[in-house]
């Protein structure tokens, strides 16, 4: 069985799917770190039980993080025999997030993220969100020297909206109040 570590990191550099190596501290690792953060926090969220309604889509999206990842992670942006984040892809989580608010009140404040009482599942699931925000951010400087899919980008964009509109029916299903921005 090979050994977990490899030894050839060491010296800062790593390797890319499909050949070439990089510094650990390149911009596509900096952006592949974002999205394998993102995707351990999803991973937080649902050892929380997040509930039979929100879980499945958080399974669906690990495994399509993954994909993100490997996208990110190659030298031509080719997978292989997995298929590359797609239009369909943005499709899902647009019907998942429309599907979700039907089941929610109106948003009609600022919404604190987690609040005192708050279910774990849901401060998770807005961790996620931050941390999704911040690999589109590190993603769209990404792009200023390397050719992106335009998938990937709006994918992310629509996946913090889904963890935003997640996050609140965790709590909504768990009879938890939103906790509100007080203007005083």
């Amino acid at each position: 069985m090979p050994k977990i570590y490899t030894r050839t990191g060491d010296s800062g550099q790593t390797a890319l799917l499909g050949g070439g190596r990089v510094s650990k501290d390149h911009q596509r690792m900096q952006t592949c770190g974002a999205v394998d953060e993102m995707n351990a926090l999803v991973g937080l969220a649902r050892s929380f039980e997040c509930g039979d309604v929100v879980d499945p889509f958080l399974g669906k999206i690990q495994n399509r993080l993954f994909v993100l990842g490997a996208e990110l992670a190659s030298a031509t942006g080719d997978v292989g025999k997995i298929k590359n984040i797609s239009e369909t892809d943005i499709t899902s989580i647009e019907t998942w997030i429309d599907n979700l608010e039907a089941t929610l009140p109106p948003l009609k404040e600022f919404i604190i993220p987690g609040g005192r009482g708050g279910h774990r599942a849901a401060a998770s699931l807005q961790l996620s969100r931050t941390v999704c925000r911040r690999a589109e951010r590190e993603l769209v400087t990404l792009s200023r020297d390397v050719e992106i899919s335009q998938f990937i980008l709006k994918y992310l964009n629509r996946l913090s909206d889904f963890f935003f509109v997640a996050a609140r029916v965790v709590n909504h299903q768990n009879k938890i109040a939103e906790q509100t921005v007080k203007y005083e």
